[in-house]
C-alpha cells in the first residue's frame, strides 16, 4: 500500500507539474498575442490618414425647350397666338426659384408664370405663348426666352417663321462724293426677306469714264426695313473734272436700283496743270497770230 501511495503520490505531483507548465505557456502566449495586437494599432495609429474622396459636385440648374430641343422654333401668320413650353431643370437638394423673360421684336412673350419654384431633383415645365403682332412682314424672325436663378442665368434662342408673300425689294439712297473722293451712301431694305446686296460703281467725267468698279457683294445683311449707311473708298479721284458717280446694288430676288451724285474736282495740282496748259496755248496761239500779221 506504501508503494501504491508513493506511485500515486509521483504521478499525481507529475500531473500538477505538467499542468502548471501548461498553464504558464498559455499565459506567455496570450501575453504575446496581446502585445501584437498593441504593437499592430500602435504603427496603424502612426500611419498618414488616408484622403477623403472627394465629394461629386451637384450639376447646375437648365432651361430648355421640351423634348430636349436646341432652340424653339415656331411658324405661323401675322396676329397669330403661338404656344411653346420650356423646361427646367434643377438637380440641386434644395427648392429653385426662376424668374423667366423673354426678347424679341415683333414678338410679344407671355409666361404662365414669370417667376416658378422648382422643388429638388425636379423638372418643371412651363408653358409660354408668342403673339405675332399684326403687320410683322413674312420671313425669319429671332428672340429668346431667359431664365435668371442663383445669380446665373441661361438663354434659349427663339426662331419665328412668319408665313406670307415674300417680297426682295432693295434701294441705295443719298449718294454723295465727299471731298477726299470717299463715297457715302445708303442701303434700306424696302422688303419683306433678310436681303445680301451686292454694289457697282461707275462714274464719268469730262473725258470719258475715271471709275468702273464691278459688281461686288458686301460684307452685310440687311433686315426687313433696316436702314444702312456705308461709305466706299476712291484712292485715286481725278484732280480736275466734273464728275457724274452712278451706284447701282442689287441682291437675289431684287431689281437693281441705282442712284446718282455729281461731284467737281479741283485740287491745287490739277489747277496749276490747268493753268499751264492754258499759258502754253495762248502763248501758241499768240505766236501763230504774230505769223499771221507777218
Amino acid at each position: 500500500m506504501r508503494g501504491v501511495r508513493a506511485g500515486a503520490g509521483a504521478g499525481v505531483r507529475a500531473a500538477a507539474g505538467g499542468g502548471v507548465r501548461a498553464a504558464v505557456r498559455a499565459r506567455a502566449g496570450v501575453r504575446a498575442l496581446a502585445g501584437a495586437v498593441l504593437t499592430a494599432a500602435t504603427l496603424l495609429a502612426a500611419a498618414p490618414a488616408a484622403p477623403a474622396a472627394p465629394a461629386m459636385p451637384t450639376p447646375g440648374w437648365t432651361a430648355a425647350p421640351a423634348a430636349g430641343r436646341p432652340y424653339v422654333y415656331l411658324e405661323g401668320a401675322a396676329g397669330s397666338v403661338l404656344e411653346d413650353t420650356l423646361s427646367v431643370t434643377n438637380p440641386g437638394p434644395r427648392p429653385l426659384t426662376v424668374t423667366l423673360t423673354g426678347s424679341g421684336a415683333p414678338l410679344a412673350l407671355a409666361f404662365a408664370a414669370r417667376s416658378v419654384t422648382v422643388p429638388a431633383r425636379t423638372r418643371a415645365d412651363v408653358p409660354f405663348a408668342v403673339t405675332v403682332t399684326a403687320g410683322t412682314p413674312p420671313g425669319e424672325h429671332r428672340g429668346s426666352v431667359r431664365a435668371e436663378a442663383a445669380g446665373r442665368a441661361a438663354t434659349v434662342p427663339l426662331h419665328l417663321r412668319v408665313s406670307g408673300p415674300r417680297l426682295a425689294a432693295l434701294t441705295v439712297e443719298d449718294v454723295r462724293v465727299e471731298r477726299s473722293g470717299t463715297l457715302r451712301y445708303t442701303l434700306v431694305n424696302r422688303g419683306n426677306t433678310v436681303l445680301a446686296p451686292r454694289l457697282a460703281v461707275r462714274a464719268e467725267g469730262l473725258f470719258g469714264t475715271v471709275l468702273d468698279r464691278p459688281e461686288e457683294a458686301l460684307p452685310v445683311r440687311l433686315r426687313p426695313g433696316e436702314r444702312l449707311v456705308r461709305t466706299a473708298p476712291w484712292p485715286d479721284p481725278p484732280a480736275l473734272d466734273a464728275v457724274t458717280v452712278r451706284l447701282t446694288a442689287a441682291a437675289p430676288g431684287a431689281a437693281p436700283a441705282t442712284a446718282r451724285a455729281d461731284a467737281s474736282f479741283a485740287s491745287p495740282a490739277g489747277v496749276g496743270a490747268l493753268a499751264a496748259a492754258l499759258l502754253a496755248a495762248a502763248g501758241t496761239t499768240a505766236y501763230a497770230l504774230r505769223r499771221r500779221r507777218r
